[in-house]
């Protein structure tokens, strides 16, 4: 029941470092399952997604040292079960990854289906498909995922559609297969090419990363790596996306400005002015933002994972914005909160038409998941008044030191506990 209470209407000034990549991370962890010695992975988020995953990894006898927040050793020489209930992945969508990670440990695995935001339908579909090419037998049995080869065997592989969790997770599949995997239709995201970075890192064959074609020379044998984890995209787009909205002038640091090239673009058509450096860039906003139209799509397009936020922001502009969601279905749901804050936006099906007005108005709001929480939190940012967040475990599920980078930048904002009315405490 713990809230987010923001006093809005601040300007923006300072600098916010970056943490590390959180679909980078949650995929990078599960491959060190893959590897029977050490291995020091850096710059880690310390989120609540990440946590799910790492007390994944020791129910199954990880080892794993804390060095520091954001650094770990981790050695899976004694795991020894390839078997996730639901009780273990229930809580995100990334815990997927732990099937072709346990397929390429084992030749087996057996995981309950994973949860995390809901979006509408996400199938795994083109993940069952690229096991069975690699030779695995994979059925639903008692809600579960059951995956078991005699032998994986490299093997071509087109996927239907683009989709960073099959890609991601036919490489954790195919990196110890016998012989040559392709991926036709790949996956071209930053954190793809991060996992396959490291994967080659361990001593694994992996080419064509960040490409729609990748290929897999399987190996026999992973060693210890040390490394260390991309800068997340989507959180330094986050906070650039509340510096445009809020106005004010921020260095956001500790970032790949290539990999922003698609956010910066959109901002700057908004009428944000961004300057650009070796690792990091300047976000500078007067709050004067114009409408712009904006299309979601795989890397290199627009991300889907900064919609909501680039929506709250036009929902600010001056104009009339058309936003298409071109990933995933049900991810306008956030719009109702907007609403309840003043926004003039109309959704149809997977277009959302955003007539921009001159202000929000503070409200108590309720975040429906990850990135939608943190549209909520700069449309607080931008407003006159005292706003509530609630849900905000969905927020903190990617975004670490939320609060702190925003107080250091200006923001008046503060976690506070509120009792669940409907629980009664019975004095023993």
């Amino acid at each position: 029941m713990d809230k987010y209470i923001i006093n809005g209407g601040n300007y923006l000034n300072g600098s916010i470092k970056i943490s590390g990549a959180k679909n980078a991370a949650v995929a990078i962890l599960p491959a060190v399952l893959l590897c029977d010695e050490t291995c020091r992975i850096e710059n880690i988020p310390c989120i609540s997604d990440v946590n799910l995953i790492i007390n994944i990894l020791k129910s199954i006898g990880s080892s794993i040292k804390v060095i520091n927040k954001n650094t770990l050793e981790i050695n899976c020489k004694n795991v020894g079960s390839y078997t996730l209930s639901s009780a273990q992945t229930s809580g995100m969508r990334a815990s997927s990854y732990f099937i072709g990670a346990l397929l390429g440990r084992f030749n087996r695995a057996r995981v309950a289906p994973p949860g995390g935001c809901d979006f509408g339908v996400r199938p795994i579909d083109q993940h069952i498909k690229g096991f069975e090419a690699l030779g695995a037998r994979v059925i639903y049995d008692n809600a579960m995922v059951d995956a078991k080869a005699t032998e994986l065997v490299g093997s071509s592989i087109y996927l239907d559609k683009v989709s960073v969790g099959a890609t991601i997770n036919i490489m954790l599949a195919a990196v110890k297969a016998k012989g040559l995997t392709i991926i036709e239709n790949a996956a071209k995201e930053p954190h793809v090419v991060d996992l396959a970075t490291f994967l080659n890192s361990m001593g694994a064959d992996i080419m064509g990363a960040g490409t729609n074609v990748i290929k897999i020379r399987g190996v026999d044998y992973l060693h210890s790596s040390t490394y260390s984890i991309i800068p997340d995209q989507i959180e330094a787009g986050t906070y650039m996306a509340a510096v445009a909205a809020a106005g004010g002038n921020v260095v956001i640091e500790n970032v790949i400005p290539k990999h922003l090239e698609s956010i910066i673009s959109k901002l700057t058509e908004a009428g944000v002015t961004i300057e650009e450096y070796e690792e990091s860039v300047r976000v500078v906003s007067d709050k004067k933002l114009v409408a712009t139209n904006l299309l979601t799509m795989p890397h290199p397009g627009f991300p889907t994972d900064m919609q909501p936020q680039m929506t709250t922001l036009l929902a600010l502009a001056d104009g009339v914005s058309i936003v298409n969601e071109g990933v995933w279905d049900n991810r306008f749901r956030y719009i109702n909160q907007l609403i309840l804050m003043g926004a003039d936006i109309t959704v149809d099906g997977k277009t959302a038409i955003v007539k921009g007005v001159k202000h929000f108005n503070s409200a108590p709001v309720c975040a429906t998941d990850l990135r939608a929480g943190a549209a909520l939190v700069i449309a607080a940012l931008a407003t006159e008044g005292v706003s509530e967040i609630s849900n905000i475990h969905y927020i903190e599920r990617g975004y670490e030191d939320i609060i702190e980078k925003l107080k250091n930048v200006g923001a008046d904002i503060k976690r506070i506990y509120v009792p669940d009315p409907n629980k009664v405490d019975i004095a023993l």
